[in-house]
Protein backbone atom coordinates (compact mmCIF):
# COMPACT_ATOMS: atom_id res chain seq x y z
CA UNK A 1 0.00 0.00 0.00
CA UNK A 2 1.25 3.46 -0.82
CA UNK A 3 3.11 5.75 1.52
CA UNK A 4 3.64 9.41 0.69
CA UNK A 5 7.38 9.74 0.19
CA UNK A 6 9.48 12.85 0.73
CA UNK A 7 13.20 13.29 0.11
CA UNK A 8 15.57 16.11 0.97
CA UNK A 9 18.40 16.00 -1.54
CA UNK A 10 20.27 19.19 -2.38
CA UNK A 11 18.11 21.57 -0.36
CA UNK A 12 19.63 23.89 2.24
CA UNK A 13 19.06 21.73 5.26
CA UNK A 14 19.86 23.98 8.22
CA UNK A 15 16.44 25.31 9.21
CA UNK A 16 14.66 22.23 7.95
CA UNK A 17 16.87 19.75 9.76
CA UNK A 18 16.60 21.69 12.99
CA UNK A 19 12.81 21.65 12.65
CA UNK A 20 12.82 17.91 11.90
CA UNK A 21 14.94 17.28 14.98
CA UNK A 22 12.49 19.31 17.06
CA UNK A 23 9.60 17.33 15.57
CA UNK A 24 11.23 14.03 16.58
CA UNK A 25 11.77 15.35 20.09
CA UNK A 26 8.14 16.54 20.29
CA UNK A 27 6.86 13.13 19.18
CA UNK A 28 9.31 11.37 21.54
CA UNK A 29 10.79 9.44 18.64
CA UNK A 30 13.79 7.48 19.91
CA UNK A 31 17.14 8.54 18.48
CA UNK A 32 18.81 5.21 19.23
CA UNK A 33 18.35 1.84 20.89
CA UNK A 34 18.86 1.01 24.59
CA UNK A 35 22.15 -0.77 25.38
CA UNK A 36 20.44 -4.04 26.29
CA UNK A 37 18.62 -4.09 22.93
CA UNK A 38 21.85 -3.45 21.02
CA UNK A 39 23.63 -6.16 23.00
CA UNK A 40 20.91 -8.69 22.24
CA UNK A 41 20.91 -7.69 18.56
CA UNK A 42 24.67 -8.18 18.31
CA UNK A 43 24.44 -11.59 19.93
CA UNK A 44 21.57 -12.65 17.67
CA UNK A 45 23.39 -11.37 14.57
CA UNK A 46 26.29 -13.66 15.38
CA UNK A 47 24.19 -16.76 16.00
CA UNK A 48 20.86 -16.74 14.11
CA UNK A 49 18.61 -19.83 14.18
CA UNK A 50 19.39 -21.18 10.71
CA UNK A 51 16.84 -23.56 9.14
CA UNK A 52 17.73 -27.05 7.98
CA UNK A 53 16.26 -26.71 4.48
CA UNK A 54 18.79 -25.41 1.95
CA UNK A 55 17.25 -23.05 -0.59
CA UNK A 56 20.49 -21.44 -1.72
CA UNK A 57 20.20 -23.05 -5.18
CA UNK A 58 17.34 -20.63 -5.96
CA UNK A 59 19.02 -17.68 -7.67
CA UNK A 60 17.23 -14.83 -5.94
CA UNK A 61 17.56 -11.11 -6.59
CA UNK A 62 16.30 -8.09 -4.64
CA UNK A 63 14.61 -5.04 -6.11
CA UNK A 64 14.62 -1.86 -4.05
CA UNK A 65 15.42 1.87 -4.30
CA UNK A 66 19.11 2.66 -4.92
CA UNK A 67 21.28 2.36 -1.82
CA UNK A 68 18.76 0.33 0.19
CA UNK A 69 20.31 -2.09 2.65
CA UNK A 70 17.28 -3.13 4.75
CA UNK A 71 16.19 -5.79 2.25
CA UNK A 72 13.06 -7.68 3.31
CA UNK A 73 12.33 -9.59 0.08
CA UNK A 74 14.10 -11.37 -2.75
CA UNK A 75 12.59 -13.19 -5.71
CA UNK A 76 13.24 -15.60 -8.55
CA UNK A 77 10.93 -15.89 -11.57
CA UNK A 78 10.88 -18.76 -14.04
CA UNK A 79 8.72 -20.42 -16.68
CA UNK A 80 7.25 -23.84 -15.93
CA UNK A 81 7.38 -26.74 -18.30
CA UNK A 82 4.01 -27.05 -19.97
CA UNK A 83 3.15 -23.39 -19.45
CA UNK A 84 2.72 -20.93 -16.63
CA UNK A 85 5.27 -19.63 -14.17
CA UNK A 86 6.99 -20.40 -10.87
CA UNK A 87 7.68 -17.57 -8.42
CA UNK A 88 10.00 -17.95 -5.46
CA UNK A 89 9.70 -15.14 -2.93
CA UNK A 90 12.00 -15.06 0.08
CA UNK A 91 11.12 -12.90 3.10
CA UNK A 92 13.64 -12.09 5.83
CA UNK A 93 13.09 -14.36 8.84
CA UNK A 94 13.21 -11.88 11.70
CA UNK A 95 11.97 -14.52 14.13
CA UNK A 96 15.30 -16.32 13.64
CA UNK A 97 16.96 -13.43 15.50
CA UNK A 98 14.33 -12.23 17.99
CA UNK A 99 13.74 -14.12 21.23
CA UNK A 100 10.08 -13.76 22.34
CA UNK A 101 9.86 -11.71 25.51
CA UNK A 102 13.45 -10.46 25.22
CA UNK A 103 14.66 -6.87 25.10
CA UNK A 104 14.73 -6.84 21.29
CA UNK A 105 11.16 -8.13 21.10
CA UNK A 106 9.91 -5.62 23.66
CA UNK A 107 11.54 -2.72 21.80
CA UNK A 108 9.96 -3.83 18.51
CA UNK A 109 6.55 -3.83 20.19
CA UNK A 110 7.16 -0.30 21.43
CA UNK A 111 8.20 0.96 18.00
CA UNK A 112 5.77 -1.15 15.89
CA UNK A 113 7.16 0.09 12.54
CA UNK A 114 10.00 1.97 10.91
CA UNK A 115 9.34 5.72 10.77
CA UNK A 116 10.41 7.69 7.70
CA UNK A 117 11.56 11.30 7.90
CA UNK A 118 12.91 13.28 4.93
CA UNK A 119 16.40 13.35 6.42
CA UNK A 120 16.57 9.92 8.09
CA UNK A 121 14.61 6.87 9.07
CA UNK A 122 14.04 5.49 12.56
CA UNK A 123 14.18 1.69 12.20
CA UNK A 124 12.06 -0.94 13.88
CA UNK A 125 15.12 -3.10 14.59
CA UNK A 126 18.76 -2.13 15.26
CA UNK A 127 20.87 -1.69 12.10
CA UNK A 128 22.96 -4.74 13.12
CA UNK A 129 19.90 -6.75 12.09
CA UNK A 130 17.82 -4.60 9.73
CA UNK A 131 20.81 -3.54 7.61
CA UNK A 132 23.07 -6.46 8.38
CA UNK A 133 22.53 -10.00 9.60
CA UNK A 134 18.78 -10.24 8.85
CA UNK A 135 18.81 -8.30 5.57
CA UNK A 136 18.80 -10.31 2.33
CA UNK A 137 22.03 -8.76 1.12
CA UNK A 138 23.66 -10.31 -1.95
CA UNK A 139 26.18 -13.07 -1.49
CA UNK A 140 25.17 -13.77 2.12
CA UNK A 141 23.44 -16.85 3.52
CA UNK A 142 20.35 -15.78 5.41
CA UNK A 143 17.39 -17.43 7.18
CA UNK A 144 14.17 -16.68 5.31
CA UNK A 145 10.59 -17.70 4.77
CA UNK A 146 10.70 -19.05 1.22
CA UNK A 147 7.36 -18.89 -0.59
CA UNK A 148 6.77 -20.82 -3.80
CA UNK A 149 3.89 -20.00 -6.15
CA UNK A 150 2.88 -21.87 -9.27
CA UNK A 151 0.92 -19.67 -11.68
CA UNK A 152 -1.01 -20.61 -14.80
CA UNK A 153 -0.57 -18.89 -18.16
CA UNK A 154 -2.90 -16.07 -17.02
CA UNK A 155 -0.95 -15.43 -13.82
CA UNK A 156 -3.50 -17.04 -11.47
CA UNK A 157 -2.19 -19.06 -8.53
CA UNK A 158 -2.55 -22.85 -8.84
CA UNK A 159 -0.32 -23.96 -5.94
CA UNK A 160 1.33 -22.35 -2.90
CA UNK A 161 3.95 -23.43 -0.40
CA UNK A 162 6.02 -21.71 2.29
CA UNK A 163 8.82 -23.04 4.49
CA UNK A 164 11.80 -21.86 6.45
CA UNK A 165 14.92 -22.00 4.31
CA UNK A 166 18.50 -20.91 4.13
CA UNK A 167 18.78 -18.61 1.08
CA UNK A 168 21.36 -16.52 -0.71
CA UNK A 169 20.53 -13.56 -2.94
CA UNK A 170 22.65 -13.21 -6.06
CA UNK A 171 22.09 -9.55 -6.94
CA UNK A 172 20.81 -6.27 -5.48
CA UNK A 173 18.93 -4.41 -8.23
CA UNK A 174 17.17 -1.05 -8.30
CA UNK A 175 14.06 0.04 -10.18
CA UNK A 176 15.75 2.28 -12.74
CA UNK A 177 18.27 -0.41 -13.71
CA UNK A 178 15.61 -3.09 -14.04
CA UNK A 179 13.27 -0.82 -16.00
CA UNK A 180 16.03 0.10 -18.45
CA UNK A 181 17.09 -3.53 -18.90
CA UNK A 182 13.52 -4.67 -19.54
CA UNK A 183 12.76 -1.77 -21.91
CA UNK A 184 15.91 -2.37 -23.95
CA UNK A 185 15.53 -6.15 -24.04
CA UNK A 186 18.83 -6.73 -22.23
CA UNK A 187 17.37 -8.26 -19.05
CA UNK A 188 18.02 -11.94 -18.35
CA UNK A 189 14.86 -14.03 -18.11
CA UNK A 190 14.43 -14.09 -14.32
CA UNK A 191 14.32 -10.28 -14.40
CA UNK A 192 12.59 -9.97 -17.79
CA UNK A 193 9.71 -12.10 -16.50
CA UNK A 194 8.88 -9.41 -13.96
CA UNK A 195 7.06 -7.46 -16.67
CA UNK A 196 5.20 -10.49 -18.01
CA UNK A 197 4.07 -11.77 -14.63
CA UNK A 198 3.45 -8.28 -13.23
CA UNK A 199 1.28 -7.34 -16.20
CA UNK A 200 -0.76 -10.54 -15.88
CA UNK A 201 -1.28 -9.91 -12.18
CA UNK A 202 -2.34 -6.32 -12.90
CA UNK A 203 -4.96 -7.63 -15.33
CA UNK A 204 -6.28 -9.98 -12.64
CA UNK A 205 -6.41 -7.05 -10.23
CA UNK A 206 -8.53 -5.09 -12.69
CA UNK A 207 -10.84 -8.08 -13.18
CA UNK A 208 -11.52 -8.44 -9.46
CA UNK A 209 -12.02 -4.66 -8.99
CA UNK A 210 -8.79 -3.90 -7.14
CA UNK A 211 -6.88 -0.63 -7.16
CA UNK A 212 -3.16 0.05 -7.13
CA UNK A 213 -2.33 3.69 -6.49
CA UNK A 214 0.84 4.62 -8.37
CA UNK A 215 1.45 7.45 -5.95
CA UNK A 216 4.29 9.74 -7.09
CA UNK A 217 7.08 10.67 -4.72
CA UNK A 218 7.45 14.27 -3.69
CA UNK A 219 11.04 15.42 -4.03
CA UNK A 220 12.97 18.60 -3.37
CA UNK A 221 15.22 19.23 -6.36
CA UNK A 222 17.65 21.94 -7.38
CA UNK A 223 16.76 24.00 -10.45
CA UNK A 224 19.17 26.76 -11.45
CA UNK A 225 20.21 27.54 -7.91
CA UNK A 226 16.64 27.45 -6.58
CA UNK A 227 14.87 24.53 -4.93
CA UNK A 228 11.53 23.19 -6.08
CA UNK A 229 9.12 20.61 -4.70
CA UNK A 230 8.07 18.28 -7.47
CA UNK A 231 6.62 14.83 -8.11
CA UNK A 232 8.55 11.80 -9.38
CA UNK A 233 6.31 9.38 -11.20
CA UNK A 234 6.77 5.69 -10.34
CA UNK A 235 8.06 3.38 -13.06
CA UNK A 236 6.12 0.38 -14.38
CA UNK A 237 8.69 -1.84 -12.65
CA UNK A 238 7.55 -0.40 -9.29
CA UNK A 239 4.05 -1.67 -10.01
CA UNK A 240 5.18 -5.08 -11.27
CA UNK A 241 7.25 -5.57 -8.13
CA UNK A 242 4.30 -4.52 -5.97
CA UNK A 243 2.18 -7.21 -7.64
CA UNK A 244 4.54 -9.93 -6.40
CA UNK A 245 4.20 -8.58 -2.87
CA UNK A 246 0.39 -8.40 -3.22
CA UNK A 247 0.36 -11.96 -4.53
CA UNK A 248 2.16 -13.08 -1.37
CA UNK A 249 -0.10 -11.09 0.96
CA UNK A 250 -3.21 -12.56 -0.66
CA UNK A 251 -1.85 -16.11 -0.49
CA UNK A 252 -0.92 -15.63 3.17
CA UNK A 253 -4.42 -14.35 3.97
CA UNK A 254 -5.94 -17.38 2.24
CA UNK A 255 -3.75 -19.71 4.31
CA UNK A 256 -4.79 -17.94 7.50
CA UNK A 257 -8.50 -18.07 6.74
CA UNK A 258 -8.33 -21.78 5.93
CA UNK A 259 -6.41 -22.49 9.14
CA UNK A 260 -8.81 -20.50 11.32
CA UNK A 261 -6.13 -18.28 12.91
CA UNK A 262 -4.68 -15.09 11.53
CA UNK A 263 -4.28 -11.37 11.28
CA UNK A 264 -5.72 -9.69 8.19
CA UNK A 265 -5.25 -6.21 6.83
CA UNK A 266 -8.80 -5.06 6.14
CA UNK A 267 -10.34 -1.96 4.56
CA UNK A 268 -14.05 -1.18 4.15
CA UNK A 269 -15.37 0.15 0.87
CA UNK A 270 -14.88 3.89 0.40
CA UNK A 271 -17.85 5.84 1.79
CA UNK A 272 -19.91 7.90 -0.63
CA UNK A 273 -18.63 11.10 0.94
CA UNK A 274 -15.02 10.24 0.10
CA UNK A 275 -15.88 9.46 -3.50
CA UNK A 276 -17.91 12.67 -3.81
CA UNK A 277 -14.95 14.65 -2.47
CA UNK A 278 -12.65 13.00 -5.01
CA UNK A 279 -15.06 13.99 -7.77
CA UNK A 280 -14.70 17.62 -6.66
CA UNK A 281 -10.92 17.30 -6.61
CA UNK A 282 -10.96 15.71 -10.08
CA UNK A 283 -13.03 18.61 -11.40
CA UNK A 284 -10.68 21.13 -9.82
CA UNK A 285 -7.62 19.46 -11.37
CA UNK A 286 -9.30 18.92 -14.74
CA UNK A 287 -9.10 15.13 -14.40
CA UNK A 288 -11.61 13.46 -16.71
CA UNK A 289 -14.20 11.46 -14.74
CA UNK A 290 -17.07 10.46 -17.05
CA UNK A 291 -20.48 9.93 -15.48
CA UNK A 292 -21.01 6.29 -14.55
CA UNK A 293 -17.28 5.50 -14.44
CA UNK A 294 -16.01 3.97 -11.20
CA UNK A 295 -13.21 5.68 -9.32
CA UNK A 296 -11.06 2.55 -9.76
CA UNK A 297 -11.33 2.91 -13.55
CA UNK A 298 -10.48 6.61 -13.32
CA UNK A 299 -7.40 5.88 -11.20
CA UNK A 300 -6.16 3.31 -13.71
CA UNK A 301 -6.51 5.83 -16.52
CA UNK A 302 -4.18 8.38 -14.93
CA UNK A 303 -0.66 9.23 -15.97
CA UNK A 304 1.42 9.95 -12.83
CA UNK A 305 3.92 11.87 -14.98
CA UNK A 306 1.33 14.65 -15.43
CA UNK A 307 1.39 17.05 -12.50
CA UNK A 308 -2.39 17.35 -12.10
CA UNK A 309 -2.76 13.57 -12.26
CA UNK A 310 0.05 13.19 -9.72
CA UNK A 311 -1.73 15.60 -7.39
CA UNK A 312 -5.00 13.72 -7.81
CA UNK A 313 -3.32 10.41 -7.00
CA UNK A 314 -1.99 11.93 -3.79
CA UNK A 315 -5.55 12.87 -2.87
CA UNK A 316 -6.75 9.35 -3.71
CA UNK A 317 -4.81 7.99 -0.73
CA UNK A 318 -7.81 9.22 1.30
CA UNK A 319 -9.60 6.11 0.02
CA UNK A 320 -7.28 4.03 2.17
CA UNK A 321 -8.35 5.68 5.40
CA UNK A 322 -10.08 3.27 7.70
CA UNK A 323 -7.69 0.38 7.05
CA UNK A 324 -7.02 -1.74 10.10
CA UNK A 325 -5.99 -5.15 11.34
CA UNK A 326 -8.46 -7.91 12.13
CA UNK A 327 -7.41 -10.95 14.19
CA UNK A 328 -9.23 -14.25 14.58
CA UNK A 329 -8.58 -17.56 16.37
CA UNK A 330 -10.03 -21.00 16.96
CA UNK A 331 -11.59 -21.26 13.53
CA UNK A 332 -13.89 -18.24 13.93
CA UNK A 333 -13.38 -16.36 10.68
CA UNK A 334 -14.28 -12.68 11.07
CA UNK A 335 -17.31 -11.27 9.28
CA UNK A 336 -15.21 -8.80 7.29
CA UNK A 337 -12.10 -10.27 5.66
CA UNK A 338 -11.61 -8.16 2.52
CA UNK A 339 -9.32 -5.25 1.80
CA UNK A 340 -11.34 -3.01 -0.51
CA UNK A 341 -8.34 -1.71 -2.47
CA UNK A 342 -7.00 -5.23 -3.04
CA UNK A 343 -10.54 -6.55 -3.60
CA UNK A 344 -9.62 -9.77 -1.78
CA UNK A 345 -8.51 -10.97 1.65
CA UNK A 346 -5.01 -9.67 2.27
CA UNK A 347 -2.40 -9.46 5.01
CA UNK A 348 0.88 -7.70 5.65
CA UNK A 349 3.62 -10.32 5.63
CA UNK A 350 6.42 -9.15 3.29
CA UNK A 351 8.22 -6.49 5.36
CA UNK A 352 9.11 -7.94 8.79
CA UNK A 353 12.27 -5.83 9.06
CA UNK A 354 10.08 -2.73 8.99
CA UNK A 355 6.67 -3.79 10.36
CA UNK A 356 5.92 -5.79 13.52
CA UNK A 357 2.75 -7.57 12.34
CA UNK A 358 4.58 -9.25 9.45
CA UNK A 359 6.64 -11.39 11.86
CA UNK A 360 3.40 -12.73 13.35
CA UNK A 361 1.86 -13.33 9.94
CA UNK A 362 4.84 -15.36 8.79
CA UNK A 363 4.68 -17.66 11.80
CA UNK A 364 0.94 -18.23 11.35
CA UNK A 365 1.42 -19.17 7.70
CA UNK A 366 4.22 -21.61 8.51
CA UNK A 367 2.02 -23.28 11.10
CA UNK A 368 -0.93 -23.41 8.69
CA UNK A 369 1.13 -25.22 6.07
CA UNK A 370 2.50 -27.63 8.67
CA UNK A 371 -0.96 -28.26 10.12
CA UNK A 372 0.14 -27.21 13.62
CA UNK A 373 -0.74 -24.49 16.10
CA UNK A 374 1.24 -21.24 15.82
CA UNK A 375 3.87 -20.69 18.55
CA UNK A 376 2.61 -19.63 21.96
CA UNK A 377 4.13 -16.15 21.70
CA UNK A 378 2.10 -15.58 18.52
CA UNK A 379 -1.18 -16.66 20.08
CA UNK A 380 -0.45 -14.70 23.26
CA UNK A 381 0.34 -11.48 21.41
CA UNK A 382 -2.24 -11.68 18.65
CA UNK A 383 -5.11 -9.94 20.45
CA UNK A 384 -3.06 -6.81 21.20
CA UNK A 385 -1.65 -6.45 17.67
CA UNK A 386 -4.52 -4.46 16.07
CA UNK A 387 -4.28 -1.77 18.76
CA UNK A 388 -0.48 -1.67 18.60
CA UNK A 389 -0.42 -1.47 14.81
CA UNK A 390 -3.19 1.14 14.78
CA UNK A 391 -1.28 3.34 17.21
CA UNK A 392 1.86 2.87 15.12
CA UNK A 393 0.01 3.79 11.92
CA UNK A 394 -1.40 6.93 13.54
CA UNK A 395 2.10 7.91 14.64
CA UNK A 396 3.46 7.29 11.12
CA UNK A 397 0.65 9.32 9.52
CA UNK A 398 1.25 12.17 11.95
CA UNK A 399 4.96 12.11 11.12
CA UNK A 400 4.11 12.20 7.42
CA UNK A 401 1.71 15.15 7.75
CA UNK A 402 4.12 17.14 9.87
CA UNK A 403 7.03 16.41 7.52
CA UNK A 404 5.00 17.59 4.53
CA UNK A 405 4.18 20.80 6.39
CA UNK A 406 7.81 21.33 7.36
CA UNK A 407 9.15 20.78 3.85
CA UNK A 408 6.58 23.07 2.27
CA UNK A 409 7.30 25.74 4.87
CA UNK A 410 11.06 25.40 4.29
CA UNK A 411 10.58 25.66 0.54
CA UNK A 412 8.39 28.75 0.74
CA UNK A 413 9.76 30.57 3.79
CA UNK A 414 11.36 33.32 1.69
CA UNK A 415 8.29 33.84 -0.49
CA UNK A 416 5.71 35.08 2.02
CA UNK A 417 3.63 37.77 0.31
CA UNK A 418 4.04 36.32 -3.19
CA UNK A 419 1.02 35.42 -5.31
CA UNK A 420 0.57 31.97 -6.88
CA UNK A 421 -1.81 30.38 -9.38
CA UNK A 422 -3.79 27.55 -7.81
CA UNK A 423 -6.86 25.33 -7.99
CA UNK A 424 -9.40 25.14 -5.16
CA UNK A 425 -9.65 21.39 -4.61
CA UNK A 426 -11.68 21.32 -1.41
CA UNK A 427 -13.91 23.55 0.71
CA UNK A 428 -14.47 22.88 4.40
CA UNK A 429 -17.94 21.77 5.40
CA UNK A 430 -19.60 24.52 7.43
CA UNK A 431 -17.08 27.20 6.41
CA UNK A 432 -17.09 27.94 2.65
CA UNK A 433 -14.26 30.48 3.10
CA UNK A 434 -11.78 27.81 4.28
CA UNK A 435 -10.39 25.01 2.18
CA UNK A 436 -7.46 23.55 0.29
CA UNK A 437 -5.61 24.71 -2.81
CA UNK A 438 -3.16 22.99 -5.12
CA UNK A 439 -0.51 25.31 -6.54
CA UNK A 440 0.50 25.09 -10.18
CA UNK A 441 4.13 25.44 -9.07
CA UNK A 442 5.75 24.40 -6.81
CA UNK A 443 3.93 21.11 -6.13
CA UNK A 444 2.35 22.28 -2.89
CA UNK A 445 -1.07 21.48 -1.45
CA UNK A 446 -1.93 24.02 1.25
CA UNK A 447 -4.68 25.49 3.35
CA UNK A 448 -6.43 28.68 2.30
CA UNK A 449 -8.50 30.98 4.47
CA UNK A 450 -10.52 33.91 3.14
CA UNK A 451 -11.23 36.82 5.52
CA UNK A 452 -14.65 37.34 7.12
CA UNK A 453 -17.14 38.78 4.67
CA UNK A 454 -15.29 37.44 1.62
CA UNK A 455 -17.22 35.35 -0.92
CA UNK A 456 -17.07 31.54 -0.68
CA UNK A 457 -14.08 29.82 -2.22
CA UNK A 458 -14.77 28.77 -5.84
CA UNK A 459 -14.60 24.99 -5.52
CA UNK A 460 -13.22 23.39 -8.65
CA UNK A 461 -11.97 26.65 -10.14
CA UNK A 462 -8.69 28.51 -10.43
CA UNK A 463 -7.82 31.07 -7.78
CA UNK A 464 -4.91 33.45 -7.31
CA UNK A 465 -3.66 33.09 -3.73
CA UNK A 466 -1.16 34.97 -1.61
CA UNK A 467 1.21 33.16 0.75
CA UNK A 468 0.56 34.53 4.24
CA UNK A 469 2.68 32.21 6.42
CA UNK A 470 5.56 29.75 6.04
CA UNK A 471 8.20 29.11 8.71
CA UNK A 472 9.57 25.62 9.43
CA UNK A 473 8.70 24.60 12.96
CA UNK A 474 6.80 27.81 13.68
CA UNK A 475 4.14 28.51 11.05
CA UNK A 476 2.64 26.06 8.59
CA UNK A 477 2.01 27.12 5.01
CA UNK A 478 -1.15 29.24 4.74
CA UNK A 479 -2.69 31.10 1.84
CA UNK A 480 -5.39 33.72 1.38
CA UNK A 481 -7.23 34.74 -1.78
CA UNK A 482 -5.17 37.40 -3.54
Amino acid sequence: MPRRLLHVSAADGTALRVALGELRAELEVPEGFPPEVLAEAREAAGAPRMPAYDGTAVELFTLDPPGSVDLDQAMHLARREGGGFRVHYAIADVAAFVTPGGALDAEAHRRVSTLYFPDKRVPLHPPELSEGAASLLPGQERPALLWRFDLDADGAVTATDVRRAKVRSRARLDYATVQHAIDTGTADEPVALLREIGTLREALEVARGGISLNVPEQEIAERGGDYVLEYRAPRPADGWNAQISLLTGMAAADRMIRSGTGILRTLPSAPDGSVARLRRVAHALDVDWPEGTSYSAVIRSLDPRRETHAAFLQECTALLRGAGYTVFRSGETPEHTTHAAVAAPYTHCTAPLRRLADRYAGEICLAAVAGTEPPGWVLDGLAALPRQMSEGAQRAHHVERECVDLIEAALLRDRVGEVFDAYVIDVRDGDPRAGTVHLDAPAVVGRVQAPPGAPPLPLGHRLRVRLTAAAPGRAKVMFAPA
